[in-house]
């Protein structure tokens, strides 16, 4: 499938100093203003609102295009949800990852219920366009009731203990929230989510890669599809 180039027009920065600097904020646990530290550092000087607006801006699109380039996933989802306090406000964050941790789909919700549960299910059936082989969650009952209607047919295990690839991929976005000291708003911690897990699935390494050799090989490919999403017009 071929992808359009992301078009750079009207601004005064390079595209790499751009996408550079969105690769940075989205990949490692770093501030806006400890990016526009890095940035000076080199001799460059943008501001941190600058960099936050490169993010917001072709964030989205380059997230967009590195989720058209991953591998079809495994037949194994695990499920699992965490909560996050917004202003106050409880949220759950819903995740879906596979057998090798490559995150399938994040969706914020303010329930915990079968709703919730039914809406995760519509949107990983709608984006992978198929029903896994299986099904992993914790032992929340929500995910057995909607699990009857969407994918009757489909293995379900309900055991916490079997349920730790999903509730390890929630360790990064953790680190994260940390480090951006909580989120102003549900619309924009959606929108982070989406950016950083695509990001992540291309960079972090699978367990089944863990050579010194196939650990170069994979970060050098990561960083071709990167250069292949994000090449200018």
């Amino acid at each position: 499938m071929s992808i359009q180039s992301i078009s750079y027009k009207r601004h005064r920065f390079p595209p790499a100093i751009i996408t550079h600097a969105v690769w940075l904020y989205c990949r490692f646990n770093l501030s806006l203003r400890e990016v526009e530290e890095m940035f000076l550092e080199r001799g460059i000087d943008v501001s941190y609102e600058t960099i936050r607006r490169w993010v917001a801006k072709f964030g989205p699109s380059i997230a967009r295009r590195m989720r058209h380039r991953q591998p079809v996933p495994g037949d194994i989802w695990h499920l699992d949800e965490v909560v996050v306090k917004i202003r106050g406000r409880k949220f759950w964050l819903w995740r879906a990852v596979d057998q090798n941790g490559v995150v399938l789909d994040e969706i914020l919700q303010r329930k915990r219920d079968k709703k919730a549960a039914k809406r995760l299910f519509h949107r990983l059936m709608k984006r992978h366009e198929r029903a896994p082989k299986r099904f992993i969650t914790d032992k929340l009952r929500s995910y057995g009731a909607a699990k009857r209607e969407i994918a009757p047919g489909v293995e379900h295990r309900s055991h916490k203990g079997l349920n730790n690839r999903a509730e390890n991929s929630h360790l990064p976005f953790r680190k994260r929230e940390r480090a951006m000291q909580g989120y102003r708003s549900p619309g924009n911690l959606q929108r982070f989510v989406s950016i950083h897990s695509a990001i992540r699935n291309c960079f972090s390494v699978p367990a089944r890669r863990r050579s010194a050799l196939t650990i170069r090989y994979h970060r050098l490919e990561a960083f071709d599809a990167w250069n292949a999403v994000t090449r200018a017009a």
